[in-house]
């Protein structure tokens, strides 16, 4: 079976700030909404509950979950959702409010109908979360006895465990995984990511490169032709490019935001002020370093996922800012020398020579490459190269997925940061003109030197020391193509190696250091 994801799947549109903690419960909720209106269930239901288990339960309150599963049960999703629906959307539920289960059915609901609990934790993965639905009392307006117990809480996470429950008026039921990147799992179901079946089957770094090599392909080529599979050539580029701007949007808002970021912490923006300084020495003639304006590209991404804005998972929430960053940074900087003038690319910007090609991979007629200007040019070929990086990456994050975890539950920050670090790095020796191995190389070099980071966060938002970890990593993604870039792709240490070694070193971590905020930064910084 293919370890191949899709680039549209680990590049999903959706709101902060976590894709473990909101994206994927407010698709969980969602879908126990649909499968209730398509059953003919949901005219009989009188009310409806959650229980988050695990690191949800724990950290969920900081992380917008109790929000994202009011919205996600209200028929909204993230991929559409405007993010101010969802920003207290729990925490600000008003008491006496019907919830309008599926966007069709009202039903009484309260805040005391989201269950926490921390230390409870499913065996199949440590993000669980399992909704139900009751019938409409038939003796009077009382409410229902509690769905599991009863235990209830209103704020802090570390409520009483809860306790068994009658069943009596249950009418459905179903526990969900939210698996990392915003990818959830029902249980009982097999996971999403296996669901596919791609023409180019690999399951390691290695069948990668045999393949490869068989074929005489890139990695990016690879990616290109298993999407393909699944739409069209347009529609995979027209995709790409969606996804882009999603994340360039995304840039440019948190570039141009102040203010304090919510939360009891009280973390002030300085994207916005960065980009200030940079701007300004620019005008008085100063050459500032590109490294400092990649710090402020990833710092802005994270900011507005700690916003709860409009975010792209790459692969997470919480590693948001690094793929974006390091793609910018090529844009901003490096583009124009990476492709040399008088050559052309591939809209997925394989170097073809001197013939410019059309935006569906045709040469075009001499007339109408004369009709493109020099800004023209130079935006498709950015664009082109955005599409190979954007595919590179995806291949290599498919492997991070299915072989370790791309979730901070399950195997600490290495699992997000690590993998986006190993995904932008691998992108951007691709769009620099490296070999498959040395993409191999540079991804090996970035997940190495993150093996064994923890997933602390302060108060349990995706804060401190998320968003400035972010900025770190980008900068390492930058060191890791180049050192790749210096060598001939032969190396030590192989990728699958070090993808194993980030999954036995997640099996070991404690559990105080997987996204609970039981341990390390988060009990040793006073929240204030």
């Amino acid at each position: 079976m293919s370890a191949y994801v899709s680039a549209f799947e680990l590049f999903s549109i959706g709101v902060g700030p976590s894709s473990s903690h909101t994206v994927g419960p407010m698709r969980a909720a969602h879908d126990f909404g649909v499968r209730l209106r398509e059953s003919g269930a949901l005219p009989r239901i009188g009310r409806v509950t959650c229980t988050l288990y695990g690191s949800l339960g724990a950290t969920g309150i900081g992380h917008g979950t109790p929000d994202a599963v009011v919205a996600g049960l209200q028929g909204l999703e993230p991929e559409t959702v405007d993010p101010d629906a969802v920003r207290a959307a729990w925490t600000g539920w008003p008491d006496g409010r019907h919830l309008e289960l599926a966007a069709t059915h009202p039903v009484p609901f309260e805040r005391a109908d989201v269950v926490f609990a921390p230390r409870t934790r499913l065996p199949a993965h440590p993000n669980a979360m399992t909704l139900e639905a009751w019938a409409a009392p038939q003796d009077g307006p009382e409410r229902m006895p509690a769905a599991i117990g009863g235990i209830r809480s209103t704020g802090a996470a570390r409520a009483a465990e809860p306790q068994p429950a009658s069943d009596e008026g249950l009418i459905a039921r179903e526990t969900y995984y939210s698996v990392g990147g915003g990818f959830i799992r029902r249980d009982g179901e097999a996971p999403q990511v296996r669901a596919h079946a791609y023409p180019l089957d690999f399951a390691s770094a290695e069948q990668l490169l045999e393949l490869c090599d068989e074929q005489g392909l890139t990695i990016a080529e690879a990616a290109r032709i298993n999407e393909s599979a699944m739409r069209g050539e347009e529609e995979v580029a027209a995709g790409l490019d969606a996804i882009w701007d999603a994340m360039a949007a995304c840039v440019e808002a948190g570039l141009h935001a102040d203010g304090v970021l919510p939360g009891m912490l009280g973390v002030k923006r300085r994207a916005s002020s960065i980009r200030g300084q940079l701007e300004t020495a620019e005008a008085d003639g100063r050459r500032e370093l590109p490294g400092e304006w990649l710090g402020a590209f990833a710092l802005a991404v994270n900011e507005e996922n700690a916003a709860g804005g409009r975010v792209v998972t790459a692969p997470t929430n919480g590693a948001a800012g690094i793929v974006p960053a390091v793609a910018m940074y090529w844009w901003r900087f490096l583009a124009d020398s990476g492709l040399g003038a008088g050559n052309a690319v591939t809209p997925y910007g394989e170097l073809v020579g001197s013939a410019l090609l059309g935006y569906d991979g045709h040469v075009a007629e001499p007339g109408d490459a004369a009709a493109w200007d020099d800004e023209h040019v130079a935006d498709a070929n950015r664009r082109r190269g955005i599409r190979r990086y954007l595919l590179t990456a995806a291949a290599l994050g498919s492997l991070f997925k299915a072989n370790a975890s791309i979730s901070g539950a399950e195997g600490g920050c290495q699992a997000e940061v690590g993998s986006a670090c190993a995904m932008a790095a691998g992108g951007l020796t691709a769009v620099m003109g490296g070999t498959n191995r040395q993409i191999e190389n540079a991804a090996e070099i970035a997940m190495e030197h993150h093996l064994g980071l923890t997933c602390d966060p302060v108060g349990g938002l995706v804060q401190i020391p998320c968003i400035e970890r972010n900025a770190i990593a980008a900068s390492t993604a930058v060191t890791a193509a180049r050192l790749a870039l210096r060598g001939d792709g032969s190396h030590y240490v192989s990728l699958d190696a070090v993808v194993e070694t980030m999954r036995q070193t997640g099996i070991d971590m404690s559990t105080k250091y997987k996204e609970t905020s039981e341990g390390g930064l988060a009990v040793n910084v006073i929240e204030c």
